[in-house]
């Protein structure tokens, strides 16, 4: 029924595509299933190093981007399940020249592990990238909805930071495996001669760095979570207690369960509580190819313990939505390039050339321009992406290649440090579809391109200057989930197959993300190409 729901789905997108002006969007789709329920993962897309805070009845999400621009991104929600994307933290970095692909790259690198507070009117945001020599910024807006967030102060690298607001006035930043410092009141710098100390020491069954600090206080009481990775078992929250914010401090497990038919344990998130004073947890999952997505669930205390899960300690997949009645909204979303402001949706890999793209140049188009010569979607610049998401999804594009130019290539791509790319390439004259799997081997240090493996798998003779590129991405669990499939059209109503399935698969010690659907168009002889991305369209299938 699933696989006939899917096809049914995919049939009324070839209808709905066939017109290039007046394609009929899909509206905004989540896991809020309609009912006053939603489905784990509650964002199913790649999320991760999650930090969540409640301001009034508004709730502020931000989550790692690492190389890709803007960064940071600041989620709202006012139910916890339908969220939008209201700003970015910044826009671009340049602290290295490596943000814009010039002498190496940060390809898993970049902005990660951000922790968000409010304090006294103002949102406070801290994340340390991993520029040389290494350093933490902070940023500040009084809105993060309607103002823009600015520099506020720059402070020492602390890894897998939190900020802590203690009710005396007093600020800390929480660090590393229980590691604590006191910082200025007003977070211009570290405070000298103020608390600085390890605040326990990990036990012996814990294997490595406890990490994803967050710290929270209730009833007079501290409580530091954290996520370990335990000897001999899966991923966990743990949590860390004391009195004092010196301690003593008292350690118990607070989670420890797989989810959705994986074996990956859910762990590294935060706590808290609603207007109405109950308590959840919002803690990711690493998912594989998809990334690391963040599951939504009840936090009960327990003889002073914020116990995670449902009344059995698992992640319940299916629960009531914590406010009823609230809008659905989505963070991937269809556009079809109509406003002179690119949607909050987009993401670029690295900091874009600005003056090598627009929206205004053919109205009702995204024209990207070739503006450097590369040889490979790796070094490419202004290729622009949004998130996959679970459990099913396919996106389409159509794209106008009258504007390009010999040795151009552009397309649609299932974009990770192993990528399928759908790209047509200008070749003497000719235009020709092709199908390559590639992946990336960076060097160590710099992130430089130190080589790309390519495979042809198809190729396709083309006499036209409009193609319409679709991937579909299936991650439900089982043993043919991250599987990308490929298709084209000449005429936007019959689609056909291009290709095997494709396995997605995510590299922590490349990408460091899950796949996106990433737009390109590169030059690999001379710059001055141009192609006009009509629309891009979305779909999330929950099945």
């Amino acid at each position: 029924m699933k696989r006939i729901l899917y096809s049914v789905v995919l049939s009324a997108l070839a209808i709905l595509t066939a017109c290039s002006g007046n394609i009929k969007f899909a509206p905004e789709q989540s896991s809020d299933n309609g009912d006053g329920t939603f489905t784990n993962p509650v964002l199913w897309s790649d999320c991760p190093d999650p930090d969540l805070i409640r301001v009034g009845d508004d709730y502020y999400l931000v989550t790692t981007t690492m190389h890709l621009m803007p960064g940071a991104p600041i989620m709202h929600s006012k139910d916890l399940v339908n969220w939008e994307i209201v700003s970015y933290i910044f826009d671009r970095l340049e602290e290295t020249p490596y943000y814009s692909m010039e002498g190496g790259t940060v390809y898993g690198r970049g902005q990660w592990a951000t922790s968000l507070r409010y304090k006294d009117g103002r949102f406070f945001a801290y994340f340390t990238p991993n520029d040389q020599p290494p350093k933490g910024w902070v940023y500040s807006t009084t809105d993060p909805k309607t103002e823009k967030w600015e520099l506020y102060s720059t402070l020492p690298h602390f890894h897998d930071a939190s900020f802590f607001f203690d009710d005396n006035g007093k600020a800390y930043m929480v660090y590393g495996t229980g590691m604590i410092r006191e910082l200025k009141p007003d977070l211009t710098g570290v405070l000298e001669g103020g608390l600085d100390m390890q605040l326990f020491e990990r036990d012996s069954e814990e294997n490595s760095l406890l990490e994803g600090s967050r710290m929270i206080k209730k009833d007079g009481k501290y409580y530091l979570l954290m996520i370990s990775w335990p000897r001999g078992g899966i991923r966990r929250e743990v949590c860390y207690r004391a009195d004092r914010i010196e301690g003593p401090y008292e350690k118990k497990v607070i989670l420890e369960a797989p989810f959705g038919g994986l074996g990956a344990g859910v762990a590294q998130g935060t706590i808290f509580d609603t207007p109405e004073g109950d308590w959840y947890g919002f803690i990711f999952q690493d998912r594989d190819g998809l990334g690391r997505c963040p599951m939504l669930m009840p936090c009960t205390w327990k003889d002073g313990w914020p116990m995670l899960g449902d009344e059995n300690g698992k992640v319940p997949e299916r629960m009531q939505k914590p406010v009823q009645g609230q809008p659905v909204k989505g963070i991937t979303r269809s556009d079809d390039f109509k406003s002179d402001k690119l949607g909050m949706q987009w993401q670029w890999n690295h900091n874009p050339i600005d003056e090598a793209w627009s929206l205004t140049d053919r109205r009702g188009y995204l024209r990207l321009k070739t503006n450097v010569v590369s040889e490979t979607i790796y070094t490419a610049r202004n290729t622009i992406t949004q998130r996959m998401e679970g459990p099913q999804s396919t996106a389409s594009v159509l794209i106008d290649l009258s504007g390009m130019k010999e040795g151009d290539v552009a397309g649609f791509s299932a974009f990770n440090s192993d990528s399928a790319v759908l790209g047509v390439e200008m070749k003497d004259g000719a235009k020709t579809l092709v199908l390559t799997e590639e992946s990336v081997r960076l060097h160590p240090h710099n992130k430089a391109v130190l080589d790309v493996k390519k495979n042809v798998v198809a190729e396709v003779p083309l006499k036209k200057d409009r193609i319409w590129l679709r991937i579909d991405a299936d991650f439900r669990p089982g043993d043919t989930r991250d599987i990308a499939k490929f298709w084209y059209s000449l005429d936007g109503k019959e689609w056909t197959r291009i290709g095997d399935d494709y396995r997605m698969r995510f590299d922590w010690q490349r990408f460091f993300m899950g796949t996106k659907f990433a737009i390109f168009n590169y030059a690999t002889r001379e710059a001055g190409g141009y192609v006009d991305v009509d629309w891009f369209d979305y779909r999330k299938i929950n099945n």
